[in-house]
């Protein structure tokens, strides 16, 4: 992914958002050209020379200071995540940034992660990367996402299921707003690591056979995942509310452990409870099955 290209969009882009009299600043008769604040706009809000800030707005963040990203920050009212995404890009376009790279993003999980995903039993459970791929999950995390698993494809991957499988169209009863998440946090893991060969290829993929994901990927919106809700219609027992917490696996970069609980007497609980149940049933078939198998041969 070219740095430039996405410094250069994503900056445009939150320009276009932002009003003359969301700013403070006035506005006179003559119609405007562009949307949002013209660059010398921005750069009067930033304190900057527009010379200054044009460069900044053509791709080339190195060597700005943090004070100068602050205040493009402030003038652009950017919030948290987009904030941080802006951070993100000046480092990976600071001199000497693949040197300095993330580490490559695990593609399995260790087996005491494995064991602490399997300890918990009450709720689904699962670790993923930053591309969105299912690395592990316990027995209830990997029957909630029964429907992403009948694909063949491994890793399970949610932007393929969204943008790829007809069947999350089902299973998620807002597809349009799990689908803007989706493409906003993979940004946000674009502007973290823009050398990614992995999420190169899986943006590539996508941007080539969803006509959705591209749309939504040039919008350049980006977001945080660390806190919600989901709201699931699982075919085996309906509709399911979900609060989630992610939090960072500290000794595998790259890597978040994602837990979704449900209201305590809720009838997400309930149906919690009858998915666990389903899912054990499931399992004693398939090793059943296995040892006829084998008792035959």
């Amino acid at each position: 992914m070219d740095n430039r290209d996405a410094v250069r969009e994503f900056l445009a882009s939150r320009r276009a958002k932002i009003t003359p009299e969301q700013s403070g600043l006035p506005v006179y008769g003559a119609k405007r050209r562009v949307p949002g604040l013209r660059r010398g706009e921005v750069a009067m809000l930033a304190g900057v020379s527009v010379e200054y800030y044009t460069r900044l707005e053509r791709g080339n963040l190195s060597g700005v200071s943090e004070g100068v990203l602050e205040a493009v920050a402030r003038a652009l009212q950017l919030d948290d995540a987009e904030r941080s995404h802006l951070f993100d890009l000046a480092r990976a376009a600071a001199p000497g940034s693949r040197a300095r790279r993330r580490p490559r993003p695990a593609e399995s999980v260790r087996r005491s992660v494995q064991l602490s995903l399997n300890a918990i039993t009450s709720a689904p459970a699962f670790v993923r990367n930053g591309r969105m791929d299912i690395l592990a999950a316990n027995p209830l995390g990997y029957a909630l996402y029964s429907e992403m698993y009948a694909g063949a494809a491994r890793p399970a991957n949610h932007a393929r299921f969204i943008f790829l499988d007809a069947r999350s169209h089902s299973f998620y009863p807002d597809w349009e707003r799990a689908a803007n998440d989706t493409v906003a946090i993979l940004r946000t893991e674009a502007g973290r690591d823009p050398y990614d060969r992995g999420l190169t290829d899986l943006v590539g993929e996508l941007s080539t056979r969803s006509e959705e994901f591209r749309t939504l990927w040039a919008a350049h919106n980006v977001r945080e995942h660390y806190t919600g809700v989901k709201n699931l219609h699982h075919p085996v027992v309906g509709d399911l509310h979900l609060m989630y917490e992610a939090m960072d696996v500290s000794a595998d970069a790259g890597l978040s452990l994602l837990i979704y609980t449900a209201e305590p007497g809720s009838p997400s609980e309930d149906a919690l409870r009858l998915l666990a149940s389903w899912a054990s049933t499931n399992r004693q078939v398939k090793e059943a099955e296995a040892a006829a198998a084998v008792d035959k041969a």
